[in-house]
């Protein structure tokens, strides 16, 4: 990394955790879930070869409590796991259309850099309840995975196409469906009040 570069890294990440008190502000902001809905083919075949991932169970978690010190956590992950990984699509990567995976390689694709977030968080202590794969739909129509991370003070986005951690309200992406908090291998419907939006993506 240029001396440059991490330099803009350092204001960027210095900004974010300022943010910290307008989180605390704004007050909590929480996507409204439905029922059980299907599981994303990547993800039912990422935890076949890894069963130990889709397993948490976390019945009645309560959301994680945001300190400073968790939101700097927060933020050096995303910022690290963005810089570290390279972007490659699964053709490129795996030679298959759609494959879910850590990405141990260096490289991957925008569920791959989510997982990698979720595993450093729940690393640092946070509890998969609260580490949530979310499936949404960019403006354009594409879809797109992102982790919410659900804390005392609302749920937060990181996002490998932003380099800001943004609470999931101040988002341009439609919500679909994402992991139940309750069991990590089961996923439920996102009613994004934002739209009209089904969850149609795999």
């Amino acid at each position: 990394m240029t001396r440059t570069r991490g330099r803009l890294l350092l204001v960027a990440m210095a900004m974010q955790l300022s943010a910290w008190g307008s989180a605390y502000a704004a007050g909590p902001a929480f996507m409204h879930t439905g029922g059980r809905t299907t599981q994303p083919v990547g993800h039912y075949e990422f935890c076949q070869r890894m069963p130990g991932e889709c397993s948490e169970r976390t019945p009645g978690g309560a959301p994680v409590e945001l300190t400073r010190k968790l939101w700097a956590a927060i933020v050096n992950i995303n910022n690290s796991v963005n810089t570290r990984i390279k972007p490659r699509t699964d053709m490129e990567n795996y030679g298959v259309e759609e494959y879910w995976a850590y990405p141990d390689n260096g490289y991957g694709d925008c569920e791959d850099y989510a997982l990698e977030k979720r595993r450093e968080l729940m690393d640092a202590g946070v509890p998969a309840g609260n580490l949530l794969m979310t499936v949404a739909r960019q403006p354009n129509g594409d879809g797109h995975a992102v982790l919410t991370v659900r804390t005392s003070l609302g749920e937060f986005i990181l996002d490998n196409l932003d380099t800001k951690v943004l609470s999931w309200t101040d988002t341009d992406y439609t919500y679909l469906k994402r992991q139940s908090d309750q069991n990590s291998g089961v996923w439920v419907t996102i009613n994004d009040g934002r739209s009209d939006a089904v969850a149609s993506v795999r």
